[in-house]
Order: structure tokens, then sequence, then C-alpha cells
């Protein structure tokens, strides 16, 4: 089962990013940073930073989540953006993954007729016979994780700062992706938009 969520997250990130527009926009010092930052003006610094495109105060604020059951194709997505975000994933090189026949079904297969998730799941189990077979021949969990399917099941780590956030979640949602990745990043988008609309406003 896929589970999305929020793990942890900058405290306070408006007003974290307000106080680094009001460093950048006033004669202000780190003693009274932090001062007069109601809602009100915390929020009339994040809209000015948004009329004024200027992204960088929004870096200060970063959001961790924790992506578990999805896909490996999943991860080959989610790396294309290594040097926007700081991610983990469950190593084929530590992991043990013998015994464990877990697979993410793509939608397009979970909606088809039986004979064709037959064949997908046939061919996963196979694989993984395949990756069971290499471990006990003795050539270490790395080498036979090259044989396992796309499909298995990955544990995944990601931070991210806003800007990052919805950079990603923007290449992400589009048509042209899986619809697997288009649904983790749009369960994320909305915990990050529940937590601070102002800040995930699309």
């Amino acid at each position: 089962m896929m589970t999305v969520r929020l793990i942890a997250h900058t405290p306070e990130p408006e007003k974290v990013v307000a106080a680094a527009a009001k460093l950048c926009y006033s004669d202000a010092h780190i003693t009274d940073l932090l001062d007069g930052l109601t809602e009100e003006k915390t929020a009339k610094f994040l809209t000015m930073l948004s009329d004024l495109g200027h992204a960088s105060p929004i870096e200060h604020a970063s959001f961790t989540f924790g992506i578990e059951g999805v896909s490996r194709t999943l991860l080959a997505q989610i790396t294309r953006h290594q040097n926007e975000v700081k991610f983990m994933s469950a190593s084929l090189q530590y992991s043990n993954y013998t015994g464990q026949a877990d697979f993410a079904v793509p939608y397009s297969i979970m909606t088809a007729p039986a004979v064709v998730q037959e064949l997908y799941l046939k061919s996963c189990n196979e694989s993984m016979k395949c990756y069971e077979a290499l471990c006990t021949a003795g050539s270490g969990h790395d080498a036979a994780g090259y044989a396992t399917p796309q499909g298995l099941r990955n544990v995944l780590l990601i931070s991210a700062t806003p800007y990052q956030w919805k950079h990603i979640i923007s290449q992400r949602v589009c048509r042209r992706n899986t619809d697997e990745t288009r649904i983790v990043l749009l369960k994320v988008w909305k915990e990050l938009y529940d937590l601070s609309p102002a800040l995930f406003a699309p």
C-alpha cells in the first residue's frame, strides 16, 4: 500500500520565510528579526515575495516526506531532481529482499483484465526468484539487485524547500508522467497546501 506522509518541517515556516524577506528589505538585525512578525505582516511579506518572484527567502524552510510502497520506477523519476532535493531510498546493496514479494501495480494494469494482472505479477515473481537464486549463489545483494523488477516496492525520504517542492510538483503532475508519480506528488502537494496555503498556493 502506498503511504505519503509529511514527517518533519521547519517550525513556523511562513514566519521563517518572512524573517528572511525582512532581512532583505528592511534595516533588521538578528536580535529583532522576528519582532513584530504578526500573521498580517508575515502574510504581507509572503505576498510581496510572490509578486516580485523573489524565491531566495523561501529557501529557508524545509519539508521532509516519507513515501512508502512506491515502485522503483517512481524512484527513477524523483532522482532526476537530485540537484534540487535531498533524498534517501532503501538500498538494494545493503538490504535483503529475499522472501519479499510486494510489488506496486501500475494503475493501467490494475484496471486491466485479470489475465494481464496475472502476467505482470508472474513476471515480477520470476524476477524475484532470480534475485533470490543469485543471492544464494553468492553474488551479493548489490549484484542480485539488478534482477529485481521495477515494480518492487520502495521506501523514500525526501527533503526540499517550498520552491523546490513546487517545481517538482509542477514537473511531475502532468500527464506525461506515470499515474503513480502524479498521484504521489498530488498527495505531497495536498499535505503541503493544507499546512501552508500561503507558501504552496498554485
